[in-house]
């Protein structure tokens, strides 16, 4: 029967090449490079750090309305870094499912739940050829009632993992390498929130080998002893405070 017919195979389902590849992954991952950021997040005593740079498109663009830090339940966020029009809609899906669950269940959504879902979704993806894979890296950071402090990395493919600090995007490799280096001399679960803060900005600026300023990233953090537990997006006020201590402190 001729491939023509529909009976040769599934038109719909996902084809590898002859090496095993498969490209519309691959390209998803691609995207993640493609953005031009790298973000990092750290997991320390009491706290979860997510940073990523700050990059406006154009000068008549409100730098207001850019971000890449989303809050989807009050202990819970997620630093997305890669497309930012599928990273919107990765957000949209993550927070229907968080108010499904607090609306079945009675409680927030733990971190790692939440992560194993999207990983599950971004998974089926992968399946259909219809079905474009997002190409963006997720990282979520909150806390959990009884784990504490969490934070878990979904990549395009489904794969996720939790972390004690970890990186997306161009300079995802230098980075983990240097958080690498960084844990072993100072563990970042013996850090309290100020170190923690302060560590993950130091690793963005070791890792892009540049001095920036509070407008030039984006710094959220959950921390039990800040904010009440709550999913916090800082001022540039205090980010410039925490820059102004790793200067004088270097």
């Amino acid at each position: 029967m001729s491939r023509g017919s529909g009976g040769g195979y599934d038109r719909h389902i996902t084809i590898f090449s002859p090496e095993g590849r498969l490209y519309q992954v691959e390209y998803a991952f691609k995207a993640v490079k493609s953005s031009g950021l790298t973000s990092i997040a750290v997991r320390a005593k009491d706290t979860v750090v997510a940073i990523t740079q700050k990059k406006v498109p154009d000068k008549l663009v409100d730098p207001s309305s850019v971000t890449h830090l989303f809050r989807i339940a009050k202990h819970l966020g997620v630093l997305v870094t890669g497309m930012i029009a599928d990273a919107k809609a990765v957000v949209t899906k993550c927070r229907e499912h968080a108010a499904e669950f607090r609306f079945t269940y009675g409680y927030e959504i733990p971190v790692d739940v939440l992560s194993r879902w999207l990983a599950d979704q971004n998974q089926v993806y992968t399946q259909q050829a219809y079905m474009r894979p997002y190409g963006v890296s997720t990282i979520m950071v909150g806390i959990d009632e009884e784990l504490g402090p969490q934070v878990f990395k979904c990549d395009p493919a489904g794969y996720f993992v939790g972390y004690y600090a970890t990186s997306a995007g161009v300079k995802e490799q230098e980075a983990n390498t240097h958080l690498e280096k960084k844990n072993k001399s100072t563990p970042f679960g013996e850090m309290d929130y100020d170190n923690a803060v302060q560590a993950a900005i130091s690793a963005l600026q070791s890792v892009l080998s540049e001095d920036f300023k509070a407008r030039d990233v984006e710094v959220a953090v959950v921390s039990k002893s800040k904010f009440g537990e709550t999913f916090t997006v800082l001022g540039n006020d205090e980010v410039e405070a925490h820059l102004t201590a790793i200067a004088e402190r270097d």
